[in-house]
């Protein structure tokens, strides 16, 4: 629970850098919400890998270019999940667009993102168990 809790403290210092990044990109800079929604999640991705390496799950051991690769796949398919919801949602349905995302990401974060973090790109290898002797 505390690392599913770690995770989330995580997810919520990224929602925010990529909300605020696409608020201005749709508001200031008059992009679509879907472009917003790409740009945002992009630099979100890339904060959240290093709060997840270090922080969230600890996972140094590893060499860090074997876990990226692993979370460019797992943050690409994330991408494309946040990007078809704001289509969805917000260019279908109507939402606001900010509602839309934040729907989006909450559900994207819990059902895909934590656990493929979890299991796939910083995957807990516990140490060997001593032989019983």
């Amino acid at each position: 629970m505390a690392l599913f809790l770690r995770h989330q403290a995580g997810a919520i210092v990224v929602t925010a850098l990529d909300f605020a990044t696409m608020s201005a990109l749709v508001q200031l800079v008059h992009t679509s919400a879907v472009f917003g929604t790409v740009v945002g999640a992009a630099l979100g991705g890339v904060t959240n890998f290093i709060l997840g390496r270090k922080w969230i799950f600890s996972a140094r051991a590893e060499a860090a270019s074997h876990q990226a690769l692993r979370y460019t796949f797992v943050s690409g398919f994330s991408l494309v999940l946040n990007a078809a919801g704001e289509y969805v949602l917000h260019d279908r349905l109507g939402l606001q667009f900010q509602v839309a995302r934040a729907m989006i990401a909450a559900l994207v974060s819990v059902a895909w993102n934590f656990p493929m973090h979890r299991y796939f790109v910083f995957p807990h290898k516990p140490s060997a168990l001593p032989p019983v002797v």
